[in-house]
């Protein structure tokens, strides 16, 4: 009796084992798929004449953007400078026990190396979602809604998938000469590719919630 007992219980794990590896090798091969797109559309810039420019917030220390930051603000500039699109919208909000927001110290930079207040707009955001619809609120009433999106480029498949969900039509261009690079870059697309991925399925607002709590 034990023997059949024994040889009962193991069909049934077997019965149930067999699923969770299928489980598993569809997860890992949908996570290879989406690092794989997030990889290729870090290496996609299309910079064109557009109606917007919208720089994603990072880190600012007293006013004054990170290397990170100062990367995307340079990008936007040149971007403004060639006359790709009128205005330059910076996002991001502030750390409790910060004086100035990401995007009050973008403005600064971009009035400091010669774009006008008027052509530059300010969005909040504690995180991606948050800057995106944040700048949509500015954008869309003003049928501003063909957008350039510059943030580093392992970032941008994330930020492109939101601002097309907040009603914007994106075209990527990564940061030039971002601090992020080499090895130090793994990490951050690791981090993207699961965003991505989990972001498709529960959705990127919920995804943006989960990551700022």
């Amino acid at each position: 009796m034990g023997v059949v007992a024994g040889w009962a219980a193991w069909r049934l794990v077997r019965r149930l084992v067999r699923p969770v590896l299928l489980l598993a090798v569809l997860a890992a091969g949908y996570l290879a798929v989406t690092a794989v797109q997030v990889w290729l559309t870090s290496r996609h810039s299309d910079p064109h004449k557009s109606q917007a420019i919208v720089v994603m917030g990072s880190a600012q220390y007293d006013g004054v953007p990170s290397p990170d930051l100062q990367a995307r603000l340079v990008t936007a500039d040149q971007l403004w400078t060639e006359g790709l699109a009128p205005v330059v919208v910076v996002t991001g909000s502030k750390q409790p026990g910060d004086v100035y927001t990401e995007a009050q110290a973008g403005a600064a930079w971009l009035a400091a190396h010669g774009v006008p207040a008027a052509d530059v707009l300010q969005a909040g955001g504690r995180n991606s979602w948050e800057n995106l619809s944040d700048a949509a609120r500015e954008l869309v009433p003003a049928h501003r809604t063909d957008v350039l999106v510059v943030t580093d480029g392992f970032h941008e498949d994330r930020s492109m998938a939101i601002a097309t969900a907040v009603g914007l039509h994106p075209s990527p261009v990564p940061a030039v000469d971002s601090p992020i690079r080499g090895t130090a870059v793994i990490p951050y697309f690791a981090k993207e590719a699961v965003g991505v991925a989990v972001g498709r399925i529960i959705g990127y607002q919920r995804l943006d919630l989960f990551d700022h709590l």
